[in-house]
C-alpha cells in the first residue's frame, strides 16, 4: 500500500473513532477554562504580592496553569490513537495491510502528531488571549519578548505529550496499562521528584518539567535551572524520541 493511501487510511481511523475526537475537545476546553480562571484569581492577588514576586509575575505562564489538566487528555489521545486498535483486534487486520511496520506506525503517529499540533496550537492562542483579558492592566501583548514562543510552545508541549504517550502505548499496547503507567508518572512521580529537595535537580530533566520551559517568559529569582525554553524543549524531545523508538522495536519484534 502507497504511503498517501495509508495517511489517508490513519486518518479515516481517527476521526472515525469518537473518543479519540471528544477527548482532543475536551483538552480545549480544559485547557481554555482552567487558565481562564488561574488568570481571574492571579488578578485578584497581584495586589498582595510583594516586589520582588511581580518582577518575576509571568502573565504568559499564568493564562497556561489550565496545561496541567490539558495535557490528561492529550495523554488520552495519545494512548487512543495507538491502542484501540489491539483492544479491538484491529490491529491484526491493519498489519495485513500494511506489512511494513514502519511505514504503517509512523503514518499513525504523522496523521495523530499533526492533528495534536493544530489542536494545541488554536488551544495555545484562545488560552493566552482569554487569560490576558482576564489578567486585565497586568496582561502582556504577544509583541512583547518571549511571548510569541511562549504561545507556540504551548502547542508544541501539547503536542509532544500526545506523541511521548503514542509511544508508550506502542510499547505496552493495552490502554489501561499505558494509562495506568502514563497518569502516575506525569501526575505523582514528576510532581514529588520536582518538589522535593533531594530529587529536585533530577525531577527538572523528566519530560513534562523540561518542556513546560518553553512556556515561561519569566523565571523566578532562586531559579538555577541548567537549560532554558529551547533546551528544555529538546530535553523533552529526546523523550519522545527514545518512547518512539522502543514502540517501533518492539512493534517490529512481536507478533500482532
Amino acid at each position: 500500500m502507497a504511503a498517501a493511501q495509508v495517511l489517508r487510511s490513519e486518518w479515516t481511523k481517527i476521526r472515525s473513532v469518537s473518543s479519540t475526537i471528544w477527548t482532543l475537545g475536551l483538552a480545549v476546553v480544559v485547557t481554555i477554562a482552567l487558565g481562564m480562571l488561574i488568570s481571574i484569581l492571579s488578578k485578584n492577588d497581584y495586589d498582595s504580592l510583594d516586589a520582588k514576586d511581580r518582577l518575576t509575575f509571568d502573565p504568559t505562564y499564568i493564562s497556561f496553569a489550565g496545561m496541567s489538566l490539558g495535557q490528561l487528555a492529550m495523554i488520552v489521545f495519545g494512548v487512543l490513537v495507538v491502542s484501540n486498535e489491539y483492544s479491538t483486534g484491529m490491529i491484526r487486520t491493519s498489519l495485513a495491510a500494511v506489512p511494513q511496520r514502519a511505514t504503517f506506525l509512523f503514518s499513525k503517529i504523522a496523521v495523530a502528531t499533526l492533528l495534536a499540533f493544530v489542536v494545541g496550537l488554536v488551544t495555545s492562542f484562545i488560552t493566552f488571549f482569554v487569560g490576558q483579558a482576564m489578567l486585565g492592566q497586568y496582561k502582556a501583548q504577544l509583541s512583547d519578548p518571549g511571548v510569541l514562543r511562549a504561545v507556540i510552545g504551548g502547542a508544541l508541549y501539547m503536542t509532544l505529550i500526545a506523541v511521548f504517550s503514542m509511544g508508550v502505548a506502542t510499547m505496552l499496547r493495552s490502554p489501561m496499562l499505558s494509562l495506568g503507567i502514563l497518569m502516575p508518572f506525569f501526575f505523582l512521580i514528576s510532581s514529588i521528584l520536582g518538589n522535593v529537595s533531594a530529587t529536585k535537580k533530577l525531577g527538572r530533566f523528566l519530560p513534562d518539567q523540561a518542556g513546560s520551559r518553553i512556556m515561561q517568559v519569566k523565571s523566578p529569582f532562586d531559579d538555577d535551572t541548567p537549560y532554558g525554553p529551547w533546551g528544555g524543549l529538546a530535553i523533552m524531545v529526546a523523550w519522545v524520541v527514545v518512547a518512539l523508538i522502543g514502540g517501533y522495536v518492539l512493534l517490529k519484534k512481536r507478533d500482532a
